[in-house]
């Protein structure tokens, strides 16, 4: 389960614009990385629980999309990873008003103020309350194992190629110098703010596992969990659940790796396999890759760099180590082992 926090947020900014120095911005186009350069559309943005009449427990997940306007969606049952049913899930769209937040469905009406949120429906039964939560993955901040091997800890990137480090954060467009065949794999990972950026123009990057298999990286909070998404295997396979957090919250990716097998001609005889958790809730669980994904190099056995993908967005990342499990095996399936999380 991820754990929940209530929001400690302060809404007295709200209709203002705090500072902004430092904004990697076009325009009016914000690309905030850290919360002394947001507007106030970003303390609205967020995730809130509630109980309903007539509907049960509610998840909202609500996301800025610039100048006022707003978009979420609710799922039964909770937020996904905690209880929310993804096949019962519906979007509402909405606006700042004269300060105030409205957003609508065909069925419920929510408006919001500070941290809370009113629930209204057509029917007299559709009546509820939500309360902003903040989440916080369960794997942040884990410390390595022993039998570990810390790629970045704020301060050496020497296992990187061409790393570049901004305040103690590693940047995007680099790859581990090291290669390895199986592992598992812990990494920290911070997105942009980008209210007015959509699909894969907001925050996108991505961890191409032996530059072959991209496990994408974008920022995804509150959409559907596509193949293109965060956490899916990119254009390949989508999140068997959408466990984006909003921007500018830190967030994990958990990844156990096998590489494929292959004989002495140099034919492939098993896939590779791969477990994904995205921040502690498993989205792929010993799935296995009959092919590489996007534009990963081709398929072999050479095993090649891990990369952290330049797409544009200033994407960091922190707290990246290994456990190197490549061992040789006596039947192709051997190799699989136990994760550690």
């Amino acid at each position: 389960m991820v754990r929940y926090f209530f929001a400690l947020l302060v809404f007295a900014l709200v209709g203002t614009w705090i500072a902004v120095a430092d904004v990697h911005a076009q325009g009016n186009k914000v690309v905030a990385t850290d919360l002394t350069q947001v507007d106030a559309d970003y303390y609205l943005m967020g995730e809130y629980v509630g109980y309903v009449d007539g509907f049960g427990e509610m998840g909202l997940q609500v996301v800025a999309e610039g100048d006022g306007q707003f978009a979420a969606r609710a799922y039964r049952g909770g937020l996904p990873g905690n209880g929310g049913d993804k096949n019962h899930q519906f979007t509402l769209k909405g606006k700042v008003d004269k300060e105030v937040l409205r957003l609508e469905s065909e069925r419920f009406v929510i408006t919001f103020e500070g941290v809370n949120a009113e629930v209204a429906g057509q029917s007299d039964e559709d009546r509820g309350n939500l309360r902003k939560m903040v989440r916080r993955s369960r794997t942040l901040g884990r410390r390595p194992p022993r039998n570990a091997r810390v790629l970045f800890d704020g301060k050496d990137a020497s296992s990187f190629k061409n790393a570049r480090i901004k305040n103690g954060l590693l940047q995007i467009g680099t790859e581990i110098i090291p290669t390895y065949r199986d592992y598992q794999l812990h990494l920290e990972f911070l997105l942009p703010y980008m209210p007015y950026a959509r699909s894969q123009g907001r925050a996108n990057s991505g961890v191409y596992l032996q530059s072959r298999y991209e496990v994408q990286i974008l920022d995804s909070f509150g959409l559907e969990g596509k193949f293109n998404e965060c956490g899916a295997l990119y254009r390949y396979i989508p999140p068997d659940q959408n466990m984006a957090f909003p921007p500018l919250t830190w967030q994990t990716y958990d990844i156990t790796f096998q590489a494929p097998r292959y004989n002495r001609a140099g034919e492939k005889i098993c896939d590779a396999r791969i477990t994904v958790l995205h921040n502690g809730v498993p989205v792929h669980s010993r799935r296995d890759l009959e092919r590489k994904t996007g534009a990963g190099k081709p398929e072999g056995p050479i095993p090649l760099p891990i990369k952290l993908q330049d797409h544009g967005n200033p994407v960091q990342f922190r707290n990246i180590w290994i456990v190197d499990q490549t061992r040789r095996e006596a039947t192709p399936r051997n190799w699989l082992t136990r994760p550690i999380w």
